[in-house]
């Protein structure tokens, strides 16, 4: 049987797989361009996530050979060492630091994948791998989307990583909603359970916009649907759906909320 865990590492792969092809083929001038991450160039989205890798894999094996997971002083190293590096170093150090966490997990056997818990600093008890893999999945998709929109402003979320992205919002990963929503941005009179209807994957959530957000059951009838591609929600999530692009397909039908007004609520980080 195909776990979430399985599906997410496969995703892991066709996200590396995907970027790589795409990195190898930028030469300097390409790499010192503007990203869509705000202040940060091609390169240094790349050594974000070359740097984030190394932590990554430091803190998987310390979870495999039962030793404390790496400290902040060692995250800074790592962080100052790839900030040093010229943005085709960047580029290149990338390549390896990336195919080597998903190596990494890819290793991992059936029993390692279901009973193996990884201690993260910022959750208050350790993740299964499951959760760990799509921390990564997440950061790995959204910030190649970073990249590639510098390039193509139709570029998209990779359909792999989007579909199990959108289960692992619903699943593992559904703390980041509260903590990437501002239910401050939203008019209180607004406040309402949305119908979220994804297609790639087809997927029904209800998503409560109020005090908090977060995910409810699914509303019948709804008073708003919001109804869109499941990359489109992954980027709505994470503050990269802005109106130059947001295709067609996205629509919000009902009275109340509005596609800005789920902007606000998810201005990114």
């Amino acid at each position: 049987m195909t776990t979430l865990a399985d599906r997410t590492i496969a995703a892991l792969r066709t996200t590396h797989d995907e970027l790589a092809a795409f990195v190898r083929g930028l030469d300097t001038a390409d790499l010192t361009r503007p990203s869509a991450c705000s202040e940060w160039t091609v390169a240094q989205v790349l050594s974000h996530l070359g740097s984030g890798a190394e932590i990554g894999l430091a803190t998987l094996r310390a979870a495999q050979d039962g030793r404390e997971t790496p400290d902040q002083d060692f995250n800074h190293s790592v962080w100052d060492r790839w900030n040093a590096k010229e943005p085709k170093e960047q580029a290149e150090d990338f390549l390896a630091a990336d195919a080597d966490i998903v190596a990494a997990f890819e290793s991992l056997d059936a029993d390692a994948r279901e009973r193996l818990r990884v201690k993260l600093g910022f959750l208050p008890r350790p993740g299964g791998v499951a959760l760990v893999g799509g921390m990564r999945l997440n950061e790995a998709a959204l910030h190649s989307w970073d990249v590639r929109v510098a390039f193509d402003p139709k570029a998209t979320v990779g359909r792999d990583a989007a579909e199990v992205l959108t289960d692992l919002y619903a699943g593992p990963l559904d703390f980041l909603i509260g903590f990437l929503g501002r239910p401050d941005e939203l008019d209180p009179r607004l406040a309402t359970t949305l119908r979220v209807e994804t297609t790639d994957p087809e997927r029904v959530l209800g998503l409560t916009l109020g005090e908090t957000v977060g995910f409810s059951e699914v509303p019948d009838p709804a008073d708003v649907t919001l109804s869109l591609p499941g990359e489109a929600w992954s980027r709505l999530l994470s503050g990269r759906l802005a109106p130059e692009h947001t295709p067609p397909s996205v629509t919000v039908t009902g009275d109340g909320v509005t596609l800005d007004d789920l902007r606000r609520v998810f201005p990114g980080l």
